[in-house]
């Protein structure tokens, strides 16, 4: 059977962590490069799982195994207001300020002060998505089924308009966005920002 799209169950929850972990760097296996690797998914993809779980998405294979997902929220502003209040206080006792290596320090700022995810440059794209599949699930047409599964979605509660943050280093990732029909911008040196329409 081919891959299957389906609701987040939270039985979902370990895969999808491990997932954002294996696809971390750069879209490659971040599993060494922090003192606690849970810092990316619990930055990247726990709080979506807490705060927005009907719009999380879960790319399955034959065996109902997680092998990517697509995540996000409808509301940038009114999601990093929730985060800081109901995510933030569950996860930061685990990163405190100041600790681990200096990579570990750009993602410990990054989880305790998640304004980053907002700016100017997005403000008439306000909803966001990330996507992560692992290799397996890759160049078979399933991300592009995901995000037209994510952009329905966001259709149904009336948002016109996505964002997307990348690192510029990720160039295949960059090349499924063009194909895709978004576009740049804002670019700096955490990475790139794009948007598109969602229909």
């Amino acid at each position: 059977m081919p891959p299957t799209i389906r609701p987040y169950r939270p039985a979902d929850h370990d895969a999808m962590y491990d997932i954002c972990i294996r696809t971390g760097n750069h879209g490659g296996d971040a599993t060494g490069l922090y003192t606690d690797p849970r810092i990316l998914p619990d930055i990247f993809t726990g709080p979506y799982l807490a705060l927005e779980p009907q719009l999380a998405f879960v790319l399955t294979d034959s065996g109902d195994r997680a092998i990517g997902y697509v995540i996000g929220t409808a509301d940038t502003p009114a999601f990093v207001t929730a985060y800081r209040e109901r995510w933030l206080p569950t996860v930061a006792d685990r990163y405190p300020e100041g600790g681990g290596n200096e990579r570990d320090a750009q993602r410990i700022g990054e989880l305790r002060h998640p304004e980053w995810m907002w700016s100017e440059a997005v403000a008439d794209y306000p909803a966001h998505l990330h996507i992560d599949l692992l290799p397996e699930a890759q160049g078979q047409g399933a991300g592009r089924a995901m995000i037209e599964h994510f952009l329905a979605a966001l259709r149904a509660l009336g948002v016109r308009r996505v964002h997307l943050g990348m690192s510029s280093a990720n160039t295949g990732a960059r090349a499924f966005y063009d194909r895709l029909g978004f576009h740049e911008l804002s670019r700096s040196e955490f990475g790139v920002l794009m948007g598109r329409s969602t229909d």
